[in-house]
């Protein structure tokens, strides 16, 4: 029998993960304040927040610049690169490789320019215009 506080831990669970995750191994470039950076993968990503390893232990509550890159196996085109800020919401115990796993909430995104062609926002802009 589930008792009355393992059913609300497990409601306020999944509460909090409200947007469906997809497990994604995606490259990745982790900004701390400071000159920290870090290149590692993800294990996860949702709308909402990313989770990755990194090799030490980030305090909860630190803000994290995040730079991910879809390949085109995923966004069926040019690979898309994302950067976001996020806030750093669950550190769990270092594995035993010694890696301490993040767990972030997105606050803030925008999709970076790849190197030379033309963005699809100014595409689109010139579509419009010239119709």
């Amino acid at each position: 029998m589930i008792s009355e506080s393992a059913l609300r831990m497990q409601e306020s669970s999944q509460e909090r993960r409200m947007m469906r995750r997809f497990d994604m191994r995606l490259p990745a470039l982790i900004r701390l304040e400071g000159a920290d950076e870090f290149q590692t993968e993800t294990q996860n990503v949702s709308a909402r927040g990313v989770f990755f390893y990194l090799d030490r232990a980030v305090a909860t509550g630190s803000p994290v610049e995040v730079t991910l890159t879809f390949p085109p196996h995923i966004t069926l085109t040019d690979a898309v690169r994302v950067r976001f800020t996020a806030r750093v919401i669950r550190v769990e115990s270092p594995s035993p490789s010694l890696r301490v796993g993040t767990a972030a909430m997105i606050e803030n995104y925008e999709f970076l320019r790849s190197g030379g062609g033309p963005d699809f926002l100014s595409v689109l802009q010139t579509d419009w215009k010239a119709s």
